[in-house]
């Protein structure tokens, strides 16, 4: 781990090169520590696959106590396991040709049934590497090999909210109607963001996740919809 200037008022903390599991949870881990050492000094904290951006505010602290606390942190958060860091969070999802556009196209392009895609998707544990690209999009990873799958040549112009998708070894919900290039499997009946819940989102980034098959009607029993709004 390496801790570096990232503005007048910032520090970035990186914990490796690249999103993995352990990576993941140690940013996890690092900022449910530090949003309570730093208190009232802290701005906001921004973690990312590999890293944790820490804005605060010059007012009422500076560079110097700030790196002191981060590195008083980071000494404690090696001690947690990886297990220690994130909830476990089920997340329903319909799997079917009618809510998920891509399901055959993808199983015939990696050599599988569509029902042997939908075994591997849910057997998988996810991560939550980073929330990015629209409030509540949790990039989610990783996806087996056997299912990893490009994006699609020509993105969507309208994903509906709810779609399930998945992008090389990463698998997402869309939170919204939006444009998107994503291969999609199934339908999450879920919110995945709404403004006027605490929090927001019912995944933060180091959180993990895992997916549970419906049937048609209890998508629909949930709240789902099949249409593209």
């Amino acid at each position: 781990m390496r801790v570096e200037i990232a503005g007048e008022s910032a520090l970035i903390i990186y914990f490796g090169e690249h999103g993995q599991p352990g990576v993941a949870a140690a940013v996890a881990r690092a900022a449910s520590l530090l949003r309570d050492e730093l208190g009232y000094r802290l701005i906001d904290l921004v973690p990312s696959y590999a890293s944790l951006l820490v804005l605060y505010d010059p007012f009422r602290t500076d560079h110097l106590e700030v790196r002191h606390l981060i590195g008083k942190v980071l000494k404690r958060s090696e001690e947690a396991t990886e297990q220690e860091a994130g909830r476990l969070v089920t997340l329903p999802v319909y799997y079917g040709e009618d809510a998920g556009y891509d399901l055959t196209s993808l199983a015939e392009r990696v050599g599988l049934t569509p029902e042997e895609v939908v075994e591997l998707h849910q057997q998988g544990e996810y991560r939550v590497y980073a929330m990015g690209f629209a409030p509540g999009f949790a990039y989610l990873g990783d996806v087996d090999e056997r299912i990893a799958c490009p994006r699609l040549a020509t993105p969507r112009k309208r994903v509906p909210r709810g779609a399930v998708g998945i992008a090389d070894r990463q698998t997402a919900i869309y939170p919204a109607v939006s444009p998107g290039g994503w291969n999609l499997i199934g339908r999450c009946p879920k919110r995945m963001f709404d403004p006027d819940a605490e929090p927001p989102s019912p995944v933060q980034v180091g959180d993990r996740v895992r997916f549970e098959a419906i049937s048609r009607d209890e998508f629909f029993a949930l709240g789902g919809s099949l249409d593209d709004e």
